[in-house]
């Protein structure tokens, strides 16, 4: 009896399933794509324009007499103290297409700044690899000289008189132009047209204050690395990302969904940064930059490395502030 009353019941609450609405499950909300950490929409406000202060921002110190020979640097001099510890320690990126970025085959970090790394390893203790690399991002640069943790930082680094302030720099081993990537399917042309319109460059990079700067009045998005941006640019939350040309046909190259656009913004000059405290090591920093441009061999690093960008150009010359 309990068995046949128990099966009616199941009947009728089947039934009852069956002729009633549908219930509605939650409702799902889109979630917007998530972010690579530290973006910040909008980016803080510059307080000073990188051309502030009235400096020739490519001027450096000169080479005074012979370079010592490697193994034999002045007593008490900042080399001397370098070739004491045994190796360099040189900040440098690893994500910078071209410049500074891991070897998918080798897993070691190459490119124009790691070559021109090697050649100052050579000049001081006549090895090229007497180096330690630190990886790290634009905003920790400035930091990390001032801190004594780095002995120079080799990273795409715009000089400018801001940063003159602050630390030093070599002579400008390389120009590049600040220019425009944007999606193939955008219709932008250039900064221009990007007025309240979210473009992506790198924390503590000239190029951020660059874009906060412009007449159009575009909104400058910040990422700790510029790589960072072209996720951005990839999910549809940002419009464009404004960065040195050699650097965003490294990303069209990984991505040719995107394309450089527009004029150039601003020319800007990579320099060796260095601490104001150690002259001594940029002069001597600089005679081998001058070594590099007379016997062609800052030349041949051009044309290992930067072929992809079409015509390469010729290394700049040395400018002098004494």
């Amino acid at each position: 009896m309990k068995a046949r009353i128990g099966a009616s019941l199941l009947v009728v609450a089947l039934l009852a399933g069956c002729g009633s609405e549908p219930v509605a499950g939650p409702i799902q909300e889109k979630l917007p794509p998530p972010r690579p950490v530290g973006v910040e929409d909008p980016a803080p406000a510059s307080s000073s324009s990188p051309e502030e202060g009235g400096c020739d921002p490519r001027a450096s110190y000169r080479p005074r007499g012979e370079r010592p020979a490697p193994g034999a640097m002045p007593a008490g001099s900042a080399m001397a103290k370098i070739a004491a510890r045994g190796h360099l320690i040189i900040g440098v990126s690893q994500t910078t297409y071209l410049f500074g970025y891991r070897d998918p085959e080798s897993g070691e970090i190459v490119g124009v700044d790691i070559d021109i790394a090697r050649e100052i390893s050579r000049a001081l203790f006549g090895d090229p690899n007497k180096i330690r690399f630190r990886s790290m991002a634009a905003a920790e640069r400035i930091p990390a000289i001032k801190a004594g943790e780095v002995d120079m930082i080799i990273r795409t680094t715009s000089m400018n008189c801001e940063r003159w302030r602050e630390v030093a720099f070599s002579t400008s081993y390389y120009e590049a132009q600040q220019r425009v990537l944007v999606r193939s399917d955008s219709t932008v042309r250039g900064l221009q047209d990007l007025g309240g319109k979210k473009v992506c460059g790198a924390a503590g990079s000239s190029d951020l204050a660059n874009i906060a700067a412009a007449p159009s009045n575009p909104i400058p998005v910040s990422a700790v690395e510029v790589l960072d941006c072209l996720v951005l640019l990839q999910q549809g939350q940002v419009d464009a990302i404004s960065n040195d040309d050699a650097q965003l046909a490294g990303f069209v190259a990984q991505d040719p969904t995107t394309r450089v656009v527009g004029p150039a913004i601003r020319v800007e000059p990579y320099g060796i940064m260095m601490s104001q405290s150690t002259v001594d090591l940029i002069r001597f920093v600089n005679s081998v930059l001058d070594r590099m441009r007379s016997d062609a061999s800052l030349a041949a690093i051009y044309n290992r490395w930067l072929t992809p960008l079409g015509q390469v150009p010729k290394p700049p010359p040395a400018r002098y502030r004494d």
